[in-house]
């Protein structure tokens, strides 16, 4: 009896053994030597992230509106000056009406028996310069008459008025005539021209 318990004992010893040798084979045992390593985890990368664009928020009201553009200015140089405004020109426009006591004397008569002016009445132009237009007419003058002149009767360097006779007036004339120079006259009570002074032009 003593013999078949001994014999139980042993065999249940060997089962033992037999299953604790599977189990060590079969790597359930974590803490054994013997044990393989499960599957290796892989290695982290080394490179990194790869950068992402960033994405603006949207707006709430639409489209943004675009920047008004501007005309860029090269460094150390001021925007060019605007060009000044053209200059008037001249023209029939710009005539004053006719002028009530200025005329060019063109020439003389002593017919009738008296000294008569013939001359142009005209306008101011645009220059500021006399311009005879309109007929011919004859303007008698007094032999008494007052009358001062400066350049070109008295020569090219007088400019300012100085006295002359009527017979000087008509003795120029005589040698330049059609010169069309510009006096201011006044007439008295009989129409005869009492005073006349040239206009001096340069």
């Amino acid at each position: 009896m003593r013999a078949v318990r001994g014999q139980a004992a042993m065999a249940a010893l060997a089962v033992c053994g037999v299953l604790a040798l599977t189990a060590c084979q079969n790597g359930d045992d974590p803490a054994a030597p013997d044990a393989k390593p499960t599957a290796a985890a892989p290695a982290p990368s080394t490179a990194p992230p790869a950068a992402t664009a960033a994405v603006p928020a949207p707006s709430m009201s639409g489209a943004a509106p675009k920047p008004p553009a501007t005309t860029a200015t090269p460094a150390g140089k001021n925007p060019p000056a605007p060009a000044p405004p053209p200059a008037p020109t001249c023209g029939a426009d710009h005539r004053m009406p006719v002028s009530p006591d200025t005329i060019a004397v063109q020439r003389y008569t002593p017919e009738g028996g008296m000294t008569s002016l013939i001359v142009q009445h005209g306008t101011y132009g645009c220059p500021g310069r006399f311009e005879p237009s309109g007929p011919w007419t004859y303007l008698p003058i007094a032999e008494t008459a007052k009358i001062t002149a400066t350049a070109p009767i008295l020569g090219p360097s007088t400019v300012t008025g100085k006295p002359i006779s009527t017979s000087e007036l008509t003795g120029w004339l005589d040698t330049h005539p059609d010169k069309g120079l510009p006096f201011r006259y006044h007439l008295n009570a009989e129409g005869v021209v009492d005073t006349l002074d040239e206009i001096y032009v340069k």
